[in-house]
């Protein structure tokens, strides 16, 4: 089928949303699927990095001021995301696709737009929902209560509905919106990890060597966006609370914007534990992490969303301290330490109790390594593959 894609975002930029429209359109493309993604006027082409045939597709340079790559609500989408309607239009008009895909609730928003103006083609429409919007809006600091909160609930439950089929990137997102969602077609389909990428990797200790990691040291790795919805403040202060019992702890954050970071190591003096990479390449990523002993994800429950980096870490064969929740537990079972309440205090007693057994730690991630194997981008891409069957049977 001819599948267009609608990515209200800079793709690509090296964090979870890009990867997750990234990686379904490749596994879709080799089942045999025809992809073009209609995105945003910035971020960085992937056809250097990749052999793909996918065709990105980018909105007119009029907001040539805009160069916001990192996560996060900004008021001037709102013209962008009009600018990608007409784009998605031409392109739906053109081209004759079977399946919009929309991601996210903006490109969902869209794709049905493009749907009705066009109702004579009969394209059917995918939405596929990365986590919740209001709560993401209000993890971001743009809503607080009141009103203006209520809207965006309204808004979001209304999109909610919209699309042929509905997919989530986590059980607890579908949970969610199938309380709601009057048709009932929803299905989640979680993230992936290529395994392809962390085979043929030098030595754990020769990754050090190359990161000029000081000898003997544990390595605590982060890597993704470093925005307060993905719990990097949870992080930023369990680092000095781990350190005060452990000063053989060294931590490689990876990632951006890297301001917030940056200025904690130097108010508190240490640079001498920590390796900052930014830019953050995700063709990178395996390198990354085959240098670390140690993996942290400190996204707690507020926007329902699924953690790439999860899979990555498993793929890297690490263990992962992260908090109690059911996507978390569902993914890792016993590769983990869960701290029970959202806190520093409980990620840092994570990275401490793991540092502490690092025997044990490695068992741990010998079993996340091998439970990886279950959770392939193909597996997903067949998933939505027999959804696009079913909605659009010729």
């Amino acid at each position: 089928m001819k599948i267009l894609m609608v990515a209200p975002t800079p793709f690509f930029s090296d964090r979870g949303t890009h990867i997750r429209i990234l990686e379904e359109a490749l596994a879709l493309e080799k089942i045999g699927h025809e992809i073009t993604i209609a995105t945003y006027h910035i971020g960085r082409n992937i056809d250097p990095e990749i052999k793909t045939k996918i065709d990105v597709r980018r909105i007119l340079r009029l907001l040539f001021w805009y160069k916001k790559l990192e996560a996060g609500p900004d008021w001037q989408k709102i013209m962008l995301d009009l600018m990608l309607i007409r784009k998605t239009f031409f392109l739906a008009r053109t081209q004759k696709p079977d399946i919009i895909h929309g991601h996210l609730h903006e490109g969902v928003l869209v794709g049905w737009v493009v749907k009705k103006i066009l109702f004579w083609r009969k394209m059917k429409l995918v939405s596929d929902f990365h986590g919740s919007l209001t709560r993401e809006m209000v993890s971001h600091g743009y809503l607080g209560g009141g009103v203006l909160k209520k809207i965006f609930n309204f808004i979001e439950k209304t999109i909610d509905n919209l699309g042929d089929f509905a997919i989530t990137s986590s059980w607890e997102n579908t949970e969610e919106i199938k309380r709601f969602r009057k048709d009932g077609k929803i299905e989640t389909i979680l993230d992936g990890v290529d395994l392809d990428y962390y085979q043929n990797l030098p030595d754990k200790e020769e990754s050090k060597k190359e990161f000029e990691i000081p000898a003997g040291k544990t390595v605590v790795v982060y890597t993704g966006a470093l925005v307060p919805n993905k719990g990097v403040g949870y992080l930023i202060e369990a680092i000095p609370l781990a350190l005060e019992k452990n000063n053989n702890l060294f931590f490689i954050i990876g990632g951006f914007p890297v301001d917030q970071i940056k200025k904690f190591i130097q108010e508190r003096k240490l640079g001498d534990y920590f390796r900052i990479i930014n830019p953050l390449n995700y063709f990178d990523l395996p390198k990354i992490l085959n240098a670390g002993d140690i993996a942290i994800d400190p996204k707690d429950s507020r926007v329902n969303q699924a953690s790439g980096k999860i899979l990555q870490y498993m793929g890297a064969g690490l263990p992962v301290v992260c908090f109690d929740k059911s996507n978390n537990r569902e993914y890792l079972d016993e590769g983990a330490f869960y701290a029970k309440d959202f806190s520093p205090e409980g990620i840092a007693k994570g990275i401490l109790e793991l540092a502490g057994n690092l025997e044990k730690s490695r068992e741990m991630g010998k079993v996340n390594k091998e439970k990886a194997k279950s959770f392939s981008w193909m597996k997903s891409a067949e998933k939505l593959d027999k959804i696009y069957k079913e909605i659009q049977p010729y």
